[in-house]
């Protein structure tokens, strides 16, 4: 791993179920494909912690998380390039989950998007608000944002039903970063506006509650006869097909090169045969699969050599990254060897007050605030602001200027046009300026 800062990009995998087209085009091929990039830093993890929340059969967690893993490796993923791990070989994840869980507002959870989808479906059953709902259910935020922050994420990949949880996640950090100080990064959601999306078998998108997949590594004839079996209108040989509205082209859009679309799109317009149409869709899915297939059942037929990789890759990213953070949580919340002498607590403090830092935290209201510390003395209290990316671009200013553009008006305080806050009282104005210029001293 290059010492070289990179962004760190975090990819949670569920690990249920066997994996079908769908799942390559949408999520697998193209996080792979982002790995690549030399300024980014990834970070894949196979989530059976997760997995456990609605699977309680251990033969189909064991089974499944060997076939996503066995999958994303025949896909191209490379675990000499990324960090690929699996999440239960991690136990700083849990225990940061449970540090998490000590400053995390249960009425925040309340508000998550599954849980409050569970309790609807209980009154509309005219049963108790909580039957059937599990503690993991409720408290699967919390475990997702220990999965990000214990590495410090600047990015997470989701859909759009995924964002709540980032931001939950952005929400638990700055409270633990305000009662304890600046330990976690706050990750921003990279949100997946164009994920492509496969028709299934039946024309509805490809999904496993459809019951309409076609499985990635299935057998090629397995394949053939699946796709071969794509609902098509009744238009004879020799009528205009439409492409809009068919699977079928949708899927081969999907594989396809842009010179072969314009080709299969000419076709369709020329009246080709929904046979030979699924005959070239066949051939044009299999030459991209087939190569994958003979890797995939490679790997499956040697399943110790996916645990012996996942385990090294746990191993090395917990030296790396998960045990130091987590060293260092423990001492910030008190959890400390107790021969400890009172004069190195002094000293601790006092190394502590040398540097000034930003504790960036959400108030009752939902407001987000900053301030700035020195020691014990606060010099700088912001206003509320809407968004936690609003408290957060104002203080990457402030520390980017240095205090050069600092503008007081009393006790109020501007950076430029932007408002930050005020001085506390009894705060001079010549220290909140001395305190920022170190930022961009160390900067330099």
């Amino acid at each position: 791993m290059s010492p070289t800062p990179r962004v760190r990009v975090l990819t949670g995998i569920t690990t249920s179920g066997t994996p079908h087209l769908g799942n390559y085009v949408g999520a697998i091929r193209p996080a792979i494909a982002a790995s690549h990039a030399a300024d980014v830093e990834s970070f894949y993890f196979l989530a059976d912690y997760h997995a456990l929340i609605k699977v309680q059969e251990p033969a189909r967690v064991q089974r499944s998380t060997l076939e996503i893993a066995a999958a994303w490796l025949a896909c191209g993923l490379e675990p000499d390039k990324v960090w690929f791990y699996r999440q239960s070989d991690v136990p700083e994840i849990p225990e940061l989950t449970w540090l998490l869980t000590c400053v995390a507002g249960k009425g925040l959870l309340n508000r998550a998007h599954a849980y409050k989808a569970a309790v609807d479906r209980n009154r509309t059953e005219q049963q108790d608000d909580d039957a059937g709902i599990t503690a993991g259910l409720f408290m699967y935020p919390v475990l997702m944002a220990a999965d990000i922050l214990l590495f410090n994420a600047h990015k997470v990949p989701v859909g759009r039903d995924q964002v709540q949880h980032i931001e939950m996640a952005r929400d638990f950090g700055q409270r633990f970063n305000h009662l304890y100080g600046e330990h976690f990064t706050l990750p921003e959601a990279a949100i997946e506006e164009h994920v492509a999306t496969l028709p299934g078998l039946d024309g509805r998108k490809m999904s496993k509650s459809y019951d309409n997949t076609i499985p990635l590594f299935a057998p090629r004839e397995q394949l053939k006869k699946l796709i071969f079996a794509i609902k098509t209108d009744s238009r004879a040989p020799g009528e205009p097909k439409d492409t809009q509205d068919s699977a079928l082209f949708q899927l081969y859009q999907a594989f396809a090169s842009k010179a072969e679309v314009d080709a299969m799109r000419k076709a369709f317009a020329d009246g080709i045969a929904w046979g030979d149409a699924k005959q070239q869709l066949f051939e044009r899915i299999d030459a991209e699969v087939a190569p994958m297939r003979e890797r995939y059942d490679a790997l499956m037929a040697e399943p110790a050599k996916i645990e012996a990789l996942l385990r090294d890759g746990a191993r090395r990213l917990r030296t790396t990254y998960a045990t130091p953070l987590l060293l260092r949580l423990r001492e910030a919340v008190g959890l400390r060897d107790l021969s400890a002498q009172a004069g190195d607590a002094a000293q601790a403090k006092a190394t502590r007050r040398a540097a000034p830092a930003f504790k960036q935290y959400r108030e009752s209201d939902g407001r987000f605030h900053f301030k700035l510390v020195d020691g014990d003395r606060v010099l700088l209290q912001s206003e509320g602001f809407e968004s936690a990316r609003d408290a957060g671009q104002r203080v990457a200013k402030a520390k980017q200027d240095g205090g050069a553009s600092l503008r007081f008006d009393g006790d109020r305080v501007a950076l430029g046009d932007d408002v930050l806050g005020q001085l506390p009282q009894g705060v001079e104005a010549r220290e909140l300026t001395e305190a920022l210029a170190r930022f961009a001293d160390d900067a330099g």
